[in-house]
Parts: C-alpha cells; sequence; structure tokens
C-alpha cells in the first residue's frame, strides 16, 4: 500500500512566519513514516511556494499530495483565504473552513458570535487603523477607565497585544497595533488566565475537550508575544483551577469552537476572575511547536502527538467536521 502524501505548509506573510515554520517542523516531524510521506511546502513571506526546496505553485503541488496539513497563522494562512485555494483545487486540508477562519481571526467578528451563543466576553471597541491614533489615544484615555488592553483586530500569537496604564503607554501601544490593521480596545480583566483545547472527534458533532491550562506570565500582566515564545512562563496543565471552573472552563470551550463554526480543533483563551470567566478569543490553528499550548495539553491527557497528528489527517480526508 502506497502512503499517504501530507503537504504541511507553513510560513506565509504574516508577522507569525517563524513560529509557523516550527509548527510545520513539529508536524513533519512526528508524521507516521509507515503511513505517512511528509511534503515540505514553504510559502514565503512575498508569498512564493516552495515545495522540498523547489520553487512551485499550489496548482502543480495539487498533484503531489493527497492531503494538507495547514501550519501556517496570522494572515493568509488563518484567515479563510489560503483555505479558498484549498477548496477551488479540491485539495482536503485541516483545520477550520473558509468561513470559521475568517471569523475566529476577526477578534470582533469572532465576539459578536460568543455573545449570540450567550458567552461572556470582555467590553471593546474597534478602532480603524487609519485614523490618527495620536487624537483616539487622548479621547480613549479622558472617556475610558485605565488599564485596557490594546491589539490589532486581525492576528494571532499576541503580536502588538499590551497592557497600558498611561497616556504615553496607550498611544505607543495604538501605534504599534495600528501597523497591523485596525485595533480593538478591550477592558482589562483581572484574574488568572486559562486556555482549552478542543478536538473533534470522529463521530459528527461530537468533540474531545482536553484539560484547562493555567498560564502564568513571566511578571507581564499578561501572556503576550515573548511570554509565548521564551519558555519563561508557567503553563501547568491540569490548571489549579477547582473542578467546578474545569467543568465550566471545558463547556465554554466547547461553546465557542461551535460558535464560530471551527473543525478538526481549536484553542480558545480566557481569564477566571473572582466571580465570572471571560472568553478573550478563539484559535482555529493554535500553534504545535514545542513550547504551545495544545501539545502540552495532550500530554497530560496521555495521548501521544503522533495520535493527533493522524487522528485530524483522517478527519481531513473523510470530509469529518
Amino acid at each position: 500500500m502506497s502512503k499517504i502524501r501530507v503537504g504541511v505548509v507553513r510560513g506565509g506573510p504574516s508577522p507569525e512566519y517563524v513560529v509557523s515554520l516550527k509548527t510545520g517542523e513539529s508536524v513533519l516531524k512526528h508524521l507516521d513514516p509507515e503511513k505517512y510521506s511528509g511534503v515540505d511546502i514553504l510559502v514565503t513571506p512575498r508569498g512564493d511556494w516552495y515545495m522540498n526546496g523547489v520553487r512551485t505553485d499550489l496548482a502543480n503541488i495539487n498533484h503531489h499530495v493527497d492531503v494538507v496539513w495547514n501550519a501556517m497563522h496570522g494572515k493568509f494562512g488563518e484567515d479563510g483565504k489560503v483555505q479558498q485555494h484549498f477548496e477551488a483545487l479540491g485539495i482536503p486540508y485541516t483545520g477550520s473552513g473558509v468561513m470559521a477562519s475568517a471569523v475566529g481571526m476577526h477578534k470582533q467578528l469572532a465576539k459578536d458570535r460568543f455573545e449570540e451563543a450567550g458567552l461572556q466576553v470582555p467590553k471593546g471597541e474597534v478602532i480603524a487603523g487609519s485614523e490618527n491614533m495620536f487624537e483616539i489615544a487622548f479621547q480613549l484615555f479622558h472617556n475610558r477607565h485605565m488599564p485596557v488592553i490594546v491589539k490589532p483586530v486581525s492576528g494571532g500569537s499576541s503580536v502588538a497585544t499590551k497592557v497600558v496604564r498611561t497616556y504615553d503607554e496607550l498611544r505607543n501601544a495604538l501605534v504599534d497595533a495600528s501597523q497591523y490593521g485596525d485595533v480593538l480596545v478591550e477592558d482589562f480583566i483581572s484574574g488568572k488566565e486559562a486556555t482549552v483545547c478542543v478536538v473533534d472527534s470522529s463521530i459528527p458533532g461530537e468533540s474531545f475537550v482536553l484539560y484547562p491550562i493555567e498560564v502564568v506570565p513571566a511578571g507581564k500582566g499578561i501572556f503576550d508575544y515573548e511570554s509565548k515564545y521564551s519558555g519563561e512562563s508557567q503553563e501547568i496543565c491540569p490548571g489549579r483551577f477547582t473542578l467546578s471552573t474545569h467543568s465550566t472552563l471545558r463547556e465554554l470551550a466547547l461553546k465557542a469552537h461551535h460558535a464560530v463554526g471551527a473543525r478538526h480543533y481549536s484553542r480558545s483563551d480566557f481569564i477566571v476572575g473572582d466571580e465570572d470567566i471571560y472568553l478573550l478569543e478563539i484559535n482555529t490553528l493554535p500553534g504545535l511547536t514545542e513550547n504551545s499550548l495544545l501539545p502540552k495539553a495532550l500530554k497530560a491527557g496521555r495521548v501521544e502527538f503522533s495520535d493527533f497528528i493522524d487522528h485530524v489527517i483522517t478527519l481531513a480526508m473523510t470530509g469529518k467536521k
């Protein structure tokens, strides 16, 4: 029997390029060599495609793979755009579909879906990236309670995400975040950070919800880009929550997964406050690097990473949602 050819697509034109390379490397490393043949596919920041080091295009790649593992993060890879290309060529691929990817990537659209599903989210507002951020900073500072969190509306890995308390911090954070497009300004909710991963079952409509992870940032107050990939933060799984909170977090993560129509796997981030639990955002293509949270949750649940890879590829090839 011939091996299944898995095209692992990584890279792309987003600030998460390096993280994507590592996610793709991890997937290639954990493909079962008895069952799969890995095809390394790189998308450069300029949008050029390479297959096993040779420049090509997606239409040609289609003839050399049976299924694609989408290991990209952020712009183009996680926002529904590359998914449209895969579907136009009839290539099975892992991760959420076009609409769920687009909604999940846009934090405000996702929040709208969450609220429709009865989930609690921080109050916030979207600022157009084309606005004068110096004027916006002045208005916000005099009309909102500090601190607030500033982040790009679209993007992952907490790129350009900051907690701000002063006018200067607010102005600088708005300018930084606006480099990536529109900006979301949200109330800062104090509490413990938690993240919960959902993996779809082979039975339609059913999913596995992994142990909630408690995230303890390294003295910065939030789990920002540096905290995620420096290895300085603590990620405790299972998290140090009550049994009731564990149960609630898992229920909320499953609701978030369904609210945006995610498929195969996702990761939702929360703040566990003194009285309430707030859903911050969903990641429809969470990182799979050695420092990423989903592999740690799998390990805590005694699930081999290679088995997870095999399971998701099977879901993609059989059209399971």
